[in-house]
């Protein structure tokens, strides 16, 4: 800036000179069935936004995951979507991965089995598991969301840690 002042803040509520667009991109990710948070939280991370933004954002609309599965399931998975032999096995996969721990640990295993960041666990698969056993929605909401909660904690430490050095290694 010429006179030697500092710029001033940007409108759009960029961070340290990184675009929201990138946080756009990484919010959207996250709402993408089997990549979720363990792409989002580190695609924001990688972009240069703080750790603390990345978790907010990416697990805040990783949330709106539980009533959008919901809705599709009541309205399509059994009118329109289960003739699909494919989409019938990934369901069945969910059912068969997740049952033992919902019945063993009812709620804490639902947010168990949804917290775990691995492909195939989420708020979409977390709340699939809770629709086929016939959970209340209630229950299956609180749970899910206690499980994406501790998910994004959990993937927001490790790519913390991995960015970081990532960028050591690289300087």
């Amino acid at each position: 800036m010429a006179g030697g002042g500092a710029a001033p803040p940007d409108p759009a509520g960029a961070v340290a000179g990184v675009g929201v667009t990138g946080l756009w991109w990484a919010a959207a990710l996250s709402l993408v069935p089997w990549v979720e948070l363990r792409g989002s939280i580190p695609l924001a991370l990688a972009l240069g936004y703080p750790p603390a933004l990345a978790f907010a954002v990416c697990t805040g609309v990783n949330l709106l995951a539980i009533p959008v599965g919901w809705l599709v399931l009541d309205w399509f998975y059994t009118r329109w979507l289960s003739r699909f032999r494919w989409l019938r096995g990934q369901v069945e996969r969910v059912r068969r991965r997740g049952e033992g721990y919902v019945h063993r640990h009812a709620a804490l295993g639902l947010a168990l089995f949804v917290a775990v960041p691995l492909p195939g666990t989420g708020a979409y698969a977390g709340t699939l598991l809770g629709w086929l056993l016939g959970l209340s929605r209630l229950r299956v909401w609180g749970a899910v969301a206690v499980g994406v909660v501790a998910a994004g904690a959990v993937v927001t430490a490790a790519a913390t840690g991995l960015v970081a050095g990532v960028r050591w290694l690289v300087r």
